[in-house]
């Protein structure tokens, strides 16, 4: 079975001060996203796609994706933010990219296949995609409807240096998502992990929630759902230009609606990643151990 791994490569960065996408973490200059690549290579995953946004295209072109071996089949598809659906235009003090399930929108006609989303910025290790890989080769004979999430636990992937988004999971007993909330400011106080509301009010969070790191799986029918969900929330907040269109929010919906099921594929893997510059030593070290270790080679792409 074909698949392809949607990599979301074209978020701003604010948080953490640049382009963490293209920063170096590994002894020869790899970036986490080369060894997404790479794991997700060694578990059967056959193509990439990357959403950029339209400034790194140019260098997308004549040197980044050039470092990939030939045989590699990486493509690329453009999250401009005024990439609209038919009767939409863009508000003019919008500057924030529309969230991550647009991005997943712009590579509607460039993947035909089942297929993984992964942020470019998070490490989630090869047994996530073993996982993800064996699930997608499952659903490419069962028909569509039917998506996966890899879910890690919650207390594995705060950040001491600010708060961090996640989607909290809900699971029933079949292992089926039964919704997903999405908290936008969760961190770490008096020795446990809060959330804090819109209103300013503060809640606590069990550090074992499994959260939702943005791996998922789905079937090439998951882009229709999106944009109308997408023309949903264009109606409803396209006065607001910091509002974000997020996939734990369009899956959510399909649940409720009885449209989709999605099973949730628990990882022994540790989830790591860069919110904040403050968090890059401990991703470096991280990565370091793991080329002591034996898992990856001092330099993958040579």
């Amino acid at each position: 079975m074909r698949s392809t791994l949607l990599i979301l490569a074209a978020g701003m960065g604010s948080r953490y001060g640049g382009m963490k996408q293209v920063d170096p973490f590994g002894p020869s200059g790899e970036t986490i996203t080369d060894y997404s690549i790479y794991d997700a290579l060694h578990a059967g995953f056959e193509r990439f796609v990357f959403v950029i946004s339209p400034k790194m295209e140019e260098d997308f072109k004549t040197s980044y994706v050039k470092k990939f071996p030939s045989h590699l089949e990486v493509d690329y598809v453009i999250q401009s933010i005024d990439d609209l659906p038919d009767g939409f235009s863009l508000p003019a003090d919008r500057v924030k990219p529309w969230g991550t399930a647009h991005a997943v929108l712009m590579a509607k006609d460039a993947i035909n296949e089942p297929f993984a989303v992964i942020n470019a910025d998070d490490y989630y290790g090869r047994k996530s995609y073993k996982i993800m890989q064996h699930f997608l080769a499952l659903v490419s004979k069962t028909g569509v409807g039917h998506y996966c999430m890899v879910g890690f636990e919650l207390q594995k992937t705060v950040s001491e240096h600010g708060s961090v988004a996640r989607g909290i999971c809900q699971v029933d007993e079949q292992g089926y998502l039964a919704g997903i909330t999405e908290r936008t400011k969760i961190f770490l106080k008096d020795g446990g992990i809060v959330h804090e509301n819109e209103d300013g009010s503060v809640h606590p969070l069990d550090p074992m929630s499994t959260v939702s790191m943005n791996l998922f799986g789905f079937t090439p029918d998951f882009f229709h759902h999106i944009e109308e969900n997408f023309k949903g929330f264009l109606k409803e907040n396209n006065d607001k230009p910091k509002a974000e269109l997020y996939i734990p929010y369009v899956v959510d919906n399909l649940i409720k609606a009885g449209t989709s099921k999605m099973s949730v594929l628990q990882t022994p893997e540790s989830w790591f990643g860069v919110t904040y510059q403050d968090d890059k030593p401990k991703v470096l070290a991280a990565i370091r151990k793991l080329v002591d270790d034996g898992t990856y080679p001092e330099s993958l792409w040579e």
